[in-house]
């Protein structure tokens, strides 16, 4: 078991792994998400959720961020389906939470939503991402604007949100690009961890594929470019995380 500092960390659980190239030069999600918590005040731990025994309970840590993987929600691998029965533990406790890509796929099926490919396809690149009514007063991402660019790559998707669940952000392919579970708990499937060079650089290993596909690489590296909006989202959450809840 993982031992912590005397303050409660905010904890990043690692679901996966970047590419090895990607990773070799620029570190892998866990550095990224770390680079953009730091500097508000909370330590920081990172356990990998595929390895037995380093999930803390949840009423020990300030907070909980869960990365993006390579990995599918729908293949039900045990870790995954152990982690998911903690976030509903966490989300019950009001511990908070925020999931990127993967972690948003598992709180959703965790909570009792649906989990699948989605039937458009690969989504990735730059996008634009629309704020929804619902998130003018949310605390994450009331701040954002009415559109915003995020990075995204995804093959799955949260077809159906979960009872009770308030969707917070989307756009023409994604619908559920983001939402709230409670009051503390959020899933956003683009990457606000990733810089441009992060997205170009997975435009550049799947292009083989993408063209495969009929998709314009070229196009899609070209509209590339910094989100910083959507980045904010991990020093808000950070900052959520240091302030007592209520």
């Amino acid at each position: 078991m993982t031992t912590y500092p005397a303050d409660l960390p905010l904890l990043i659980i690692k679901t996966g792994e970047t590419f090895a190239h990607l990773s070799a030069q620029a570190g892998d999600f866990e550095h990224w998400v770390e680079a953009g918590v730091a500097g508000h005040g909370l330590p920081v731990a990172v356990v990998d959720a595929r390895q037995p025994g380093g999930l803390p309970a949840p009423h020990t840590i300030a907070g909980a961020v869960l990365t993006g993987s390579h990995a599918m929600v729908s293949d039900r691998a045990d870790w995954s389906e152990a982690l998911g029965t903690w976030l509903a533990t966490a989300v019950q406790q009001q511990t908070p939470v925020l999931g990127i890509c993967y972690g948003h796929q598992l709180l959703a099926h965790a909570l009792g939503g649906e989990v699948g490919y989605h039937p458009g396809g690969l989504e990735i690149g730059t996008v634009e991402v629309t704020r929804n009514p619902h998130a003018a007063d949310d605390v994450l991402l009331g701040a954002l604007p009415g559109r915003f660019a995020a990075q995204v790559v995804h093959h799955q998707s949260v077809r159906a949100l979960p009872p009770g669940a308030v969707p917070l952000a989307g756009n023409a392919h994604e619908p559920h690009h983001a939402y709230r579970i409670g009051e503390r708990a959020w899933g956003v499937q683009f990457h606000p961890e990733f810089s441009a060079d992060a997205m170009r650089c997975y435009i550049d290993t799947l292009a083989p594929s993408l063209s495969d596909a009929g998709r314009d690489v070229q196009a899609l590296r070209t509209g590339v470019r910094d989100t910083p909006d959507a980045a904010a989202l991990l020093g808000r959450f950070a900052r959520l995380c240091s302030a007592p809840a209520g």
